[in-house]
């Protein structure tokens, strides 16, 4: 059999050449997906002021330039970043009943990981600052944890309407709000360990007995 042919702006490509264009758009997709997880990282350390396009390109290997060929502007970029972030949370709080998802989220080490941490913690301040899209993001990534929690808690044979939602509400809103305080804190600060150690005690305690495994 000859060569296959498709046509082309410049003409026609040959069955090598069409290979290549193949390799070439998948590679793409794999630069682009490589760019993402590198700025969804960056992020959480330096927060979305913190880290340039230069800046974030050459963390990932690529030049400057080419970042449009990807992303129109920057807050494309950190909206699906937050998005890559928010996923990884979502995917670690469905691994974790509730008393689990609060021993691993309120520690010293989740407060010291920043680039490897919840995206909540680390942006949402940032996240409130910024335009319509990176807001929309965290929303529904901070949706589906509550959702995730929701379906873990046990709220007893009789519940109010909404109990289980609201709890998780308090319970996420103060796990998220102990990391910031503690991070705000000097790392070596024995108000940060403290922070942390009240925080993720009194959140136990309120959880039903039956929902907390004996230590």
């Amino acid at each position: 059999m000859g060569n296959i042919y498709v046509s082309s702006d410049s003409g026609f490509l040959g069955k090598h050449e069409v290979l290549q264009v193949r390799v070439t758009k998948a590679q793409a997709l794999a630069n682009r997906e490589h760019i993402v997880e590198t700025a969804s990282q960056l992020f959480r350390e330096r927060g979305f002021d913190g880290v340039g396009v230069a800046d974030l390109m050459a963390a990932a290997g690529f030049t400057h330039g080419g970042f449009y060929k990807h992303f129109g502007s920057k807050a494309d970029l950190m909206a699906e970043a937050s998005a890559c972030s928010l996923a990884k949370s979502l995917t670690a709080a469905q691994a974790l009943d509730v008393p689990g998802f609060i021993n691993v989220y309120v520690t010293r080490e989740h407060r010291d990981g920043r680039g490897s941490g919840c995206a909540m913690a680390a942006l949402c301040g940032d996240a409130a600052r910024q335009a319509y899209d990176v807001k929309a993001t965290f929303a529904e990534g901070i949706e589906h944890i509550l959702q995730t929690l929701e379906a873990k808690y046990r709220t007893g044979t009789d519940p109010e309407p909404g109990e289980g939602r609201k709890k998780m509400i308090d319970l996420l809103s103060r796990a998220v709000g102990a990391i910031i305080l503690s991070r705000a804190c000097p790392d070596d600060s024995a108000l940060a360990d403290e922070i942390l150690e009240v925080c993720r005690a009194e959140m136990i305690a309120s959880l039903p007995v039956d929902d907390v495994e004996p230590v």
